[in-house]
């Protein structure tokens, strides 16, 4: 009786370990299906939705991370994107004005396939350097975050940079700095833009 006994206690310990091993190795065996199964978006294509030629209003905050009170200038005037290199890239001629000067400029993004993600690039007229780039990409739903690092004043900063598609015919573009690795965030460029006719 007492070795039927601890032969039971001994097979239920094993079936019992068995059903913890199992459920264990479980969310890894699902996770590497859906790892398997599902696709990487495509982003390839993210932002066909603004060819075309856009009426764009800004704000700039000329101070950023100082400090001091906020010094914002307002802009406006157009946004031109066209798509280079088939569809793959695309350039975008900024060129607004206001009582406090202009700003003209261009940006080059470009889709990494690999990676699959984009590269904003930013060269303002007036210096006619690249700004360090910011990368990311969107959601699928109208959203896109994008992120780098820059220097501003000497320092070392975080760039965040994001896109909402509010319609067809309407976008918003912000861009905020971080001195402090992304804890804090300071907004420093809105844009608006809504598309004109033809």
């Amino acid at each position: 009786m007492a070795v039927r006994a601890g032969s039971l206690t001994y097979a239920l310990s094993l079936i019992a370990v068995a059903g913890a091993l199992m459920a264990a190795a479980l969310p890894a065996a699902v996770q590497q299906h859906r790892a398997a199964t599902v696709t990487p978006r495509d982003g390839q294509q993210d932002f066909d939705w603004e060819i075309g030629t856009w009426a764009t209003h800004v704000r700039v905050l000329r101070n950023p991370l100082s400090g001091a009170a906020p010094d914002w200038a307002q802009f406006s005037g157009t946004s031109a994107v066209r798509p280079i290199l088939g569809g793959r890239s695309n350039i975008v001629e900024l060129s607004v004005k206001g009582p406090k000067g202009a700003i003209e400029g261009v940006a080059l993004r470009l889709y990494n396939p690999q990676s699959r993600q984009w590269s904003l690039n930013y060269a303002s007229l007036r210096g006619g350097v690249l700004t360090a780039p910011v990368y990311g990409g969107f959601d699928g739903k109208g959203h896109g975050s994008f992120y780098g690092q820059d220097m501003l004043d000497g320092r070392a900063i975080m760039v965040r940079f994001m896109i909402t598609v509010v319609s067809p015919n309407e976008a918003r573009f912000e861009q905020a700095y971080s001195a402090d690795g992304g804890a804090n965030w300071e907004t420093n460029w809105i844009a608006v833009d809504t598309r004109q006719p033809g």
